[in-house]
């Protein structure tokens, strides 16, 4: 028989189900990694498990998603760029993730899913820069997490220092990864194809991509960020926007995702509603990049034409934050301020978007996202003894405005606890930041790079 787990007395039970209900004295039934009960804990009185929690302290969510996080480098050299090397920094990130060992990428890459988890995330997708699969697989197994992973992939000459493919091979390398891992981990882990961004792709390159991801039954995602200069040049390239460009190509539709979607035409909103392609907005990336998101970001008109919207993080040694709830702290008031309007992306609809938004934006909808009967068990515990959690009367705005991934109790994945009492179960992470600090010093070292502080260190 499946092991049961029962949550009782919750204070409040923030379910993001169709009906958006808020629960008080709420109780959760899970049967192996389903649920299969949410009610009033009077209610469930009768229910026996293996084990009970009584969360008479807790909020209690969905797990939170992050729908573009490149979860395997950036941690052996986070906080190393100055902020006036500016875009520059992007083509050294990818000289570091070059020289990456197996074993290094391993140990930073269960670091990022360590912070990830401790600060209520449970499910995640990495844009395809993992190099090393098969050994990061025993990360994504021993941490318990929910990830979406690829082959990240451009056949044109590009200025990142990505690696430069023939067409064939990069078709060759997302299928096998597809055919590899796809449902690996009792399906916590499923692969897409990735190719890296348009401009850096063939148009066949792009084609078979989205052909690949129809085929298999799976999702496709790229890079889609414009700076005004760079949407000016495609235009005068290709003659027609980004996004009618993919549309055109057929690279577009319900299994695509679109992620940072800076610099968009107003036109190109309409485009992506009318073929339901899914978005992801990565604010703490957009905001410290300098990328006029709060002048020219157009998430309120996503919004409202319908178009199916998640949050990210991107990596971090960009954003250099990996938590999910900063991103949706950023929704909720960036666009207020920006256009000078209280009602703008309300607290409601910013943890539509760390959850049930961002389940739907990967295809998982059916799945996590929201606590319902039937789906999986992936929650989160927020303890309100801490004071930021006082005075608690409405839990959302609490949540969306005041708290932070400090306040993050428990951690559940598929009906598993992965982190307890703020502790994760499945790593002493006091061990691997020493060694994960000791990865980004070799890399260093290796690859010749140096960025020294500004400010003398004696």
């Amino acid at each position: 028989m499946p092991a049961t787990l029962k949550l009782e007395n919750i204070r409040y039970l923030v379910t993001l189900d169709p009906g958006r209900r808020i629960i008080t004295g709420a109780a959760i039934l899970v049967e192996g990694n389903r649920i299969t009960h949410v009610g009033k804990t009077a209610d469930l009185s009768d229910a026996s498990a293996d084990r009970t929690i009584d969360a008479r302290n807790f909020v209690v969510t969905p797990g939170f998603i992050n729908g573009h996080m490149h979860i395997s480098y950036a941690h052996a050299v986070r906080g190393l760029f100055p902020d006036d090397l500016g875009p520059s920094y992007l083509p050294n990130v990818f000289i570091l993730q070059a020289a990456m060992t197996a074993d290094e990428e391993y140990r930073t890459s269960l670091l990022a899913i360590t912070e990830l988890l401790k600060y209520g995330t449970t499910t995640f997708l990495d844009p395809g820069s993992t190099k090393h699969l098969d050994a990061c697989l025993p990360a994504y197994q021993q941490s318990g997490c929910r990830i979406i992973v690829g082959s990240h992939a451009c056949d044109l000459p590009n200025p990142l220092n990505l690696p430069v493919l023939d067409t064939a091979q990069a078709i060759r390398n997302m299928e096998a990864t597809i055919r590899d891992y796809h449902g690996a981990l009792e399906g916590r882990v499923r692969a897409w194809t990735m190719p890296f961004a348009p401009p850096y792709c063939s148009p066949d390159l792009l084609t078979a991509a989205k052909g690949l991801a129809d085929r298999h039954g799976t999702g496709m995602t790229t890079h889609f960020n414009f700076t005004p200069r760079a949407a000016a040049q495609w235009m005068q390239q290709h003659g027609k926007l980004p996004s009618r460009y993919l549309e055109d190509l057929g690279v577009l539709g319900p299994n695509v995702l679109l992620a940072h979607v800076l610099g968009l035409d107003p036109a190109e909103v309409d485009t992506l509603a009318a073929t339901n392609t899914s978005v992801v907005v990565c604010p703490t990336a957009a905001l410290k990049g300098a990328s006029g998101m709060t002048q020219t970001g157009l998430l309120p008109e996503l919004l409202a034409t319908g178009v199916t919207v998640g949050l990210g993080t991107d990596a971090g040694n960009n954003s250099n934050l990996l938590e999910t709830l900063r991103s949706m702290y950023l929704v909720a008031v960036l666009y207020k301020d920006a256009r000078q309007d209280w009602q703008m992306v309300p607290a409601e609809t910013a943890l539509e978007l760390a959850t049930i938004g961002g389940a739907q934006a990967l295809g998982l909808g059916d799945e996590i996202g929201s606590i319902e009967v039937g789906k999986k068990a992936d929650l989160v515990l927020f303890d309100t003894r801490r004071p930021e959690w006082s005075a608690l009367h409405n839990p959302v705005n609490s949540l969306v405005y005041n708290a932070d991934g400090r306040s993050v109790h428990t951690v559940i994945i598929d009906g598993k606890i992965v982190v307890e009492d703020h502790t994760p179960l499945f790593v002493d992470d006091r061990d691997l930041i020493p060694q994960v600090q000791t990865d980004g010093q070799n890399l260093l070292t290796r690859t010749n790079l140096s960025f020294p502080p500004r400010w003398p260190i004696l």
